[in-house]
């Protein structure tokens, strides 16, 4: 919402995009919901134009257009006049890469480009959509925005991995580091890798980007960071000095065996309104490692990651959740503080440094 919006005021979306069934599309599928005014328009050009007459809340953009590509409009949109910005693109080749750099230049998300009719676009395709566009609306792109929530058609993570009860003594098991970050995550994720050593204990992060996204992401990371990144398979054992980026549209779960960590990835319904879910993560992690964990909330939209956040605490794992001032939407670590599930509040920069002092700590 731009400032002075009111709580109940529409947020105002423009859609840029050469398509006119994918504008179609979109128009129609937030248009449905509550809260939404969709401008469109068929390329950056007549965007500007239409943006010296009002300035949307969020713009959804596609990289591929004729006179003047998404992204040279998204570096002038940045410089000049930022405004939250949800790349909406294609999963494949090139297209995945560009999304990438997107997200470097400023873009809060992205979002999958719909393939078929509005009657066709499944219900929770439409459900990723409005949570999208509400957390761009919430974005921190000049200042902090107050936060709208929305929790019709919630499911927790008993619908993917009910709950257990730790079984095995925490000094016999190796440390691990779950992470789970949304709106703002990637720059978020890339700042704390970066500070991660070759030796550090293996890291597991569920970051909320549409399937095909985060393996591009995953490579990115890959290529400026000491430790490995990867996106995570089914079977992946967790090793020291690697990072696994759970597959969009994928549960990925810590499984041990023996005195190893493994990763499980699956098909699940939509938990806390997402798939990968933060709070199945946790959980995971909570029966796999129990005190022998670090579990990061950081910036993103919504609650997920909170109660998983706080199972963990409860299970004696060192808890962080980032705080306000250095989060581009104030939700999830929110939602975690204010239920006592963060052992310390920190701002992004130091949570690195925090990680490694808990995650080396001496066994007991």
């Amino acid at each position: 919402m731009t400032e002075g919006q009111s709580a109940h005021s529409p947020i105002h979306v423009l859609v840029v995009d050469d398509s006119a069934t994918v504008r179609q599309v979109l128009s129609a599928v937030l248009s449905e919901k509550h809260g939404f005014r969709v401008t469109v328009a068929a390329d950056p050009l007549f965007a500007f134009d239409k943006m010296k007459k009002f300035l949307p809340d969020v713009i959804l953009l596609d990289l591929e257009m004729p006179r003047m590509d998404g992204l040279t409009f998204l570096e002038k949109l940045m410089s000049q006049n930022p405004v939250p910005v949800v790349v909406c693109s294609g999963l494949t080749g090139p297209r995945t890469e560009a999304a990438i750099r997107a997200l470097e230049i400023g873009a809060v998300d992205i979002i999958t480009k719909p393939k078929v009719g509005v009657r066709g676009f499944l219900e929770e395709s439409a459900v990723l959509l409005e949570d999208t566009v509400r957390a761009a609306a919430t974005a921190r792109v000049t200042k902090f925005r107050k936060l709208r929530k929305e929790r019709s058609g919630y499911h927790n993570a008993d619908v993917v991995i009910p709950p257990a009860v730790p079984s095995l003594p925490a000094r016999h098991r190796d440390k691990i580091i779950a992470i789970g970050a949304s709106t703002g995550g990637t720059e978020a994720l890339l700042q704390v890798f970066e500070q991660m050593p070759r030796d550090c204990p293996g890291i597991v992060a569920v970051q909320h980007m549409p399937e095909g996204f985060t393996a591009a992401f995953a490579k990115r990371l890959d290529g400026i960071c000491r430790i490995e990144v990867r996106e995570a398979a089914d079977g992946d054992k967790i090793m020291p000095g690697r990072a696994y980026i759970a597959p969009g549209n994928r549960h990925t779960l810590v499984r041990r065996l023996g005195s190893g960590y493994f990763l499980e990835v699956r098909d699940g319904s939509l938990v806390s309104r997402h798939r990968p879910s933060v709070n199945v993560l946790f959980r995971s992690v909570v029966q796999a490692a129990g005190a022998s964990s670090v579990g990061v909330l950081m910036t993103g939209m919504g609650d997920d990651g909170a109660d998983g956040l706080l199972e963990m605490k409860q299970a004696e794992a060192f808890t962080i959740a980032q705080d306000e001032a250095t989060c581009v939407v104030f939700g999830m670590p929110r939602e975690a503080i204010l239920r006592g599930a963060a052992s310390e509040v920190l701002p992004l920069s130091l949570i690195p440094s925090a990680i490694l002092r808990n995650s080396h700590a001496s066994k007991p």
